[in-house]
């Protein structure tokens, strides 16, 4: 999806956007709750803090890292997002007006929702199976796909239960090991 980002302000923003939350296991709403201030990189990738979450009311906080990558690198994403954009400070993901001025406001959640529809689209997906919610669950699905630790996904995602978390591994087992396998 990321692949189909035009290197245009608004495509920088979208690829930052997605690989973050994806790289995250972030909610629609964690990604547009970021500020700067929020993130610290590192040489091996990014120190994320989300200050609240729907499973941290109390808003606590926790810090979660986002490793960077081989083929779409987050770090890289963010860095170019913010220099073109010209953000120091604030809100992370803002939105663009038709003149091309980056705005000082937040992205909303539903904005996410609709880039995420509108990137599956465009990589040639049904754009209707996927939602805000696709960056989360297609990191929980790929890391429980390429036999990540089931605690250390927890890490990331924050899940306090594997048995909410299972739902998402056991999509992504389905065939492994199948008791089917050579019988036909």
């Amino acid at each position: 999806m990321v692949a189909t980002a035009p290197d245009k302000l608004a495509g920088l923003r979208d690829r930052a956007l997605l690989l973050i939350g994806f790289g995250g296991a972030l909610r629609r709403s964690e990604l547009v709750a970021l500020d700067v201030a929020d993130i610290e990189e590192t040489a091996t990738g990014l120190l994320v803090t989300i200050r609240g979450s729907k499973t941290d009311q109390e808003r606590a906080g926790v810090a979660i890292a986002i490793a960077r990558g081989d083929v779409a690198c987050p770090a890289k994403a963010l860095s170019e997002w913010l220099t073109a954009a010209g953000i120091e400070t604030g809100p992370i993901f803002r939105p663009i007006d038709k003149a091309g001025t980056v705005r000082a406001s937040r992205l909303t959640c539903r904005s996410v929702a609709n880039i995420v529809k509108a990137y599956a689209a465009r990589a040639g997906l049904d754009a209707g199976a996927f939602s805000g919610h696709s960056l989360r669950a297609g990191f929980l699905t790929s890391a429980a796909g390429k036999g990540a630790s089931i605690f250390k996904m927890m890490d990331v995602s924050r899940h306090k239960s594997v048995d909410t978390l299972r739902g998402y591994v056991r999509d992504a087992e389905l065939f492994k090991d199948h008791a089917g396998a050579g019988l036909l």
